[in-house]
Order: structure tokens, then sequence, then C-alpha cells
């Protein structure tokens, strides 16, 4: 499984002046009007309208053409899925008759296919100006035992922050559950891992490229035990923990049949409840559920295409917010999304939202702020999501030289109004690593061309 490459050049760390870029939005109320003064990994210098730079440099971007974002964070993928996207046989269906038909490909999948799975939805990410991205797998049939090991391999050319979640199914369908006993583990085994993984792998320091947190799928899908001894692993080792829940009303359906309860309430007894939980969807919460979510600060990965393409309702992000919740941006899998695209996820969002909030509460701002500033609070990382001294130098150079831009007045409503989908740039920890839509490492089209061979040979084993 070697990586799709070529030799890298020019990644060295600069003192590098950002310079006069056509709008920045540094997700908070630092003035950088005449650009960021960049030394190795971090800013040091916002540079206010009309000023000069104070820190010294020696390379300069001219960015008269660029709006400068910090780097994009998503909150919650399948990278695995970019192997079926528009699978026919599951096309137009809601979320359960989805997985149940998306399951039997699934269970065939091995270490290649997920390897060039993960490198080429952490590249589409990037490309659309992603510098930390996370992904929830949880699929591991027989000879995938390693599976997070294999996406830590993967990454590794990439240069991109990941959050890697060891996800778990434990509940197959001879024990009441939604999948099929082919792609369940046994729960020794889960947790064993987990452990193992916290240890080899977990970063804790500033400016981390490689974080791993615990991730049962889904309250159909995992026991109750597994739920409750995966919380106690977490707390122990200090990591978070992440789930699917309230995305449908089959969902909650499910829980009260299977366990007498709605799903935050069988969350609360499995002693999830708590600031390091974050929980992918969050649609159908009532009032009281969203209070005690609040009360906890649990976090929120909002996914509206996923939502939308699978019917399944609108995330009440303002509520949770006011409630005291943490709200990222996610792109969810690629076969219930069919793009890892953050920048389009965050125009997504703007218009859906705005159906149920209306349009002077969801601005180009707010939307942004979810997947950035937003995002990374949702992970715990506050050296990342903004703009500002100190902070990781992961900025997404968005160019406004673009027909689709063309006659934008506000050039930061622009690049979420407009339909930014690409960045010019993308620079990780001070190092350019997308440039002119191309990474400096990876070869786009000869990792599509694997890729795409993988999905065929997968297809066809079902």
């Amino acid at each position: 499984m070697s990586p799709v490459s070529i030799k890298s050049t020019s990644l060295r760390s600069q003192k590098w002046w950002l310079k006069a870029p056509r709008a920045v939005f540094t997700a908070n109320t630092i003035d950088a009007s005449e650009g960021l003064v960049v030394h190795n990994e971090r800013i040091v210098e916002c540079v206010a309208k009309g000023a000069l730079p104070r820190f010294e440099y020696d390379q300069v971007i001219d960015c008269r053409d660029y709006v400068l974002t910090p780097g994009l964070i998503n909150t919650h993928h399948h990278f695995y899925q970019t192997l079926t996207r528009c699978v026919p046989q599951a096309i137009n269906k809601p979320l359960f008759p989805w997985l149940k038909t998306l399951y039997k490909v699934w269970q065939h999948l091995d270490e290649e296919m997920l390897y060039s799975a993960t490198q080429l939805a952490s590249l589409e990410l990037m490309l659309s100006g992603t510098s930390m991205v996370c992904d929830h797998h949880y699929v591991f049939p027989k000879g995938l035992t390693n599976a997070i090991d294999v996406q830590v391999d993967a990454l590794a050319d990439l240069g991109c922050r990941a959050m890697l979640t060891r996800g778990s199914m434990s509940l197959g369908e001879s024990q009441g559950g939604l999948p099929p006993d082919t792609v369940v583990q046994h729960q020794s085994a889960i947790l064993d891992d987990s452990l193992r993984l916290i240890k080899q792998y977990h970063q804790r320091d500033h400016g981390a490229f490689m974080n791993i947190a615990l991730a049962p799928c889904s309250p159909f899908s995992v026991t109750t035990e597994l739920m409750q001894k995966t919380a106690k692993l977490a707390q122990q080792h200090d990591v978070l923990i992440h789930t699917h829940l309230a995305e449908t009303e089959d969902e909650n359906a499910f829980c009260l049949r299977q366990y007498g309860m709605r799903p935050l309430a069988y969350l609360d007894k499995c002693g999830w409840l708590s600031p390091n939980t974050w929980l992918a969807h969050g649609i159908h919460f009532n009032q009281e559920e969203i209070a005690l979510l609040g009360k906890h600060q649990v976090g929120i990965a909002h996914c509206p295409s996923s939502n939308m393409l699978l019917a399944s309702g609108i995330c009440p992000t303002i509520e949770l917010e006011a409630a005291g919740c943490k709200i990222g941006m996610a792109v969810d899998g690629s076969a219930s999304n069919d793009c890892s695209n953050l920048a389009q996820e965050v125009r997504q969002s703007l218009l859906q939202q705005r159906l149920k909030y209306g349009a002077e509460v969801i601005t180009a701002e707010k939307v942004l702020g979810w997947a950035t500033k937003g995002s990374a609070s949702v992970l715990h990382r506050s050296d990342i999501g903004e703009l500002a001294p100190g902070k990781q130098a992961d900025i997404a150079f968005f160019d406004l030289n673009e027909l689709r831009f063309s006659g934008a007045g506000d050039a930061v409503a622009a690049i979420v109004t407009c339909g930014a989908y690409q960045v010019s740039k993308l620079m990780i920890a001070g190092k350019i690593l997308i440039e002119d839509a191309q990474h400096r490492s990876m070869l786009n089209q000869e990792l599509m061309q694997t890729h795409s061979a993988l999905a065929k040979t997968l297809w066809q084993k079902v």
C-alpha cells in the first residue's frame, strides 16, 4: 500500500508576510486588514489596517486577490464511504434502509481500499480549504482489524491534521441490532484496541497533528455495556468520545423499543453527558433535551448536506448553541453526501439553516465560524480555528479571481454565497501544501485512478 506521491518541494517553514488580502475572516474581532505574519508554524502578528508588520519576514505572498480564513475543520466523516458514492441500490432511501443496503458492500472492505479512501477523502477536504480532517471509522470486517493504523499510515504524506475516531459496532442483527454480524466485533477486542491506539498515536501538545477519540457507532449498533465501558476508558485516558445521535425519527423509535427511552436519555444512562462528548447530527431533540445537552456543553457535528440527502431533518443549531453546546461543521460520509467538500458544506448550512432561522440570524460569518472556531472547540483544539497571534498558521487562501465572484462587494460573504469550492493555497503549520489545486506531494489523478479501480473491485464483491 505505497502512497501515490511525488517528491515534496519547498516545504520548509518560512517567515511569511501574507500581504494586503482582499479580505480576512479571523473568526474573532482582531483586525488583520493588512495581512498576517507567520514565523515557522505559528501566526505572530495580525497587521491592522494602515499598519506595517512589526515582526521580520523574508517572504511575501501578495494576497490582493485572496480572502484568507482559518483552515476549515471537519468534525465528522466516514472516509471509506468514498468507495460507495451513488450506489444505485441505495439512492433515494432514508437512513435505516440505506444503511442495510450498504452494509452488504462495506463488509468486503480491505486494507488497500481503506488506505486509498483515506487519502482521497482527506485530499478532497484539503482542496476545499480543510486543514484538520476527522474520520469516524466503525466497520471492522475480518482482515481489517487494524483499520486505524492503516489510516494513520495513509495520512502521513498529506500533512494535514487529523482526528481519527476508533469506531465500533458490537450489536449485530442476531442480537437485535441493525448491522450484519459480519461487521461487528467482540467488546473485549474493541476496548483493547481502543487503549492501544490512544497510547500509540494520540498527541496532546500544541500543534498536534494526530488525535484519537473513541466512537461507538450508534445506539442501534453497539451494546449498552460497550457504551458505558467506552465512556469510562475515555475518561481514564482523557480523550474525547463521539457517536451518532438523534439523526432520524427511526432512531428514536428504535431506542424506545429496545431500551424503553429516547436516545438522549439512553446516552445519559450510559454516562456520556460531558464536555468531552460530541455527537454527529443532533437533529431530533426536544427542548428539555437541548437544555440538558447545553448544561453539559456537549459538541454537535452539524451535517447539513447529509441530513438533506437522507431527508433526516434540520439540526436546531441556534437553540443548541444558545443552551451552551458547541457547534462544528461536518461533511459526513461520502455516501450520504457524495462529496467531501467542506467549503460547499458551509454554503449548504447557510441555505438550510436560513429556512429555519431566517437571513438575519444565519450569516456567512456565522456558518464560517462554525466551520473554523466552532469546529475547533468541538474537537477541543484551542490552537487552531482562528487567525490570531500564537495560533497555528493553518490558513486557507480563497481566490476571488473567478467568474463566480465577479462583481462581489462583500468578499467574505462572497466565498459562501457565490459558492467557493476550492482553495488556491492551503497553509498548515506554516507550510504551503496546496497550491494551484494540487497537493505538493500527492498526485490527484493517479490517486483517483487507484481509488476508482478499488471501488469497482469492492462493488464486484457483492
